[in-house]
């Protein structure tokens, strides 16, 4: 074991060089191309094998990975943002080829407006797909997420593809300490991709069908999916347990952090939740019974483990950095779904929609979460939708758009 400075992305290209992968097709994006770079450089100076290849789009390079997967060889690939709601047709196709594969995405805003700051609505346009989710919030996370996907894909019990997803910039291009770890022991935890059902072969073309006609067998190879998707709970847990006892390192499916005893939960996911976790810190030192709860695994939701973690309490923050036009945050809207009915959910579920296009969310705006839910818990009532924003920013924003206005007065006088 070595320990390096790395970035997130350094970390996920690391993840893909001990997974020992044979394929890595490729589309340039920003902030992911760095992943992509640096695995291109290892094979070209001889020091990872394997073949890289450049492909026109992300439609093409997903429809690539999941064709040489087919064929029984391991496969990685990254992408972010546009790119990869430019696949998207091929995420959703894929997904139902049951070919396991693992996909970093460098999490970033969609337009329009255009960002290059990161958020959520991209990764979660993909939650329905059939593709599985892991969210991190380190860089030595990602690493071993990237190793943990690869086990999780490729277990006959899911056989599905994965998705790795970390933020962009604030965890990309952020350098932490990451251990890295010995192929030895790499090569006891994660075994060599070895399908049984695989027969796709260059040197034997074959074909099988996957169009159906009629609703009945569409529903059964469609449904077959989703309860594979379930399996993945039970798989990703023993995942979880076989990585800690080779690597010491133990990442649950659900982060819980101080909720055995806390009145009031943040729940979170992403790089962010490194600030709530430091403000629940803080806030505890002045005596406030507050707790984080951070869900890793996203696609399969461990409905289960959630309910158990939450039952009891008093009231629940939900922090999205991501909206649903017309709806709110789309982790608010499953959580809400996942308690409803439980007769020991928590009675406030309140939700806060925060971080978007890359917004820093500050530890007094966590000190207002958590007096506004303690508050609406006392009261028993829930409040409306929130999103994080200043007067300062109200004000700032409505001052460039007077100098636009300006400016486009200027221009059209002038004609």
């Amino acid at each position: 074991m070595t320990r390096k400075l790395l970035t997130g992305n350094g970390a996920a290209a690391w993840g893909a060089r001990l997974a020992k992968v044979d394929y890595v097709p490729a589309f340039p994006i920003t902030p992911q191309t760095e992943i992509i770079e640096t695995i291109a450089a290892w094979i070209d100076a001889g020091e990872m094998p394997g073949r890289t290849v450049t492909l026109e789009s992300e439609h093409s390079m997903i429809t690539a990975a999941a064709a040489a997967a087919a064929t029984g060889v391991r496969v990685f690939t990254a992408t972010s943002s546009q790119g990869l709601l430019y696949g998207m047709e091929m995420i959703y196709t894929v997904a139902g080829w049951r070919a396991p594969f693992v996909m970093t995405n460098v999490s970033r805003g969609l337009a329009s407006p255009i960002t290059l700051e990161p958020d959520h609505n991209d990764i979660m346009a993909a939650r329905d797909s059939g593709f599985l989710q892991i969210h991190c919030s380190s860089c030595q996370e990602v690493l071993d997420s990237v190793l943990m996907a690869y086990r999780l894909a490729e277990d006959p019990r899911v056989r599905l593809p994965v998705i790795v997803n970390l933020d962009g910039f604030y965890l990309s291009f952020t350098r932490e300490p990451v251990e890295i770890p010995d192929a030895a022991a790499v090569a006891s935890f994660l075994r060599p991709y070895a399908p049984e059902s695989t027969r796709f072969r260059a040197s034997s073309p074959s074909s099988q069908a996957v169009a159906v006609l009629g609703g009945a067998p569409y529903s059964y190879f469609r449904y077959e999916s989703h309860l594979a998707a379930l399996n993945a709970v039970t798989v990703y847990d023993e995942t979880a347990e076989a990585f800690a006892e080779v690597f010491g390192r133990r990442h649950e499916a659900v982060d819980a952090y101080c909720c055995d005893d806390a009145e009031i939960v943040f729940v979170m996911i992403g790089s962010f939740a490194t600030k709530a976790k430091q403000a629940v810190d803080q806030l505890r030192e002045a005596g406030h019974a507050v707790g984080l709860l951070r869900p890793r695994l996203l696609r399969p939701l461990p409905a289960e483990r959630l309910c158990q973690i939450l039952a009891g309490k008093k009231g629940v923050a939900v922090i999205d950095q991501n909206i649903s036009m017309g709806m709110g945050g789309v982790l608010h809207s499953e959580l809400a779904s996942v308690l409803y009915g439980k007769p020991d959910a928590p009675p406030v579920l309140a939700s806060f929609i925060g971080g978007l296009g890359g917004r820093d969310i500050s530890p007094e705006e966590f000190y207002e979460i958590a007096a506004v839910t303690r508050k609406a818990a006392d009261d028993g009532v829930t409040p409306p939708p929130r999103l994080l924003y200043t007067r300062e920013e109200f004000r700032e924003i409505k001052k460039l758009q007077a100098i636009a206005h300006a400016e486009c007065q200027e221009l059209e006088s002038g004609q």
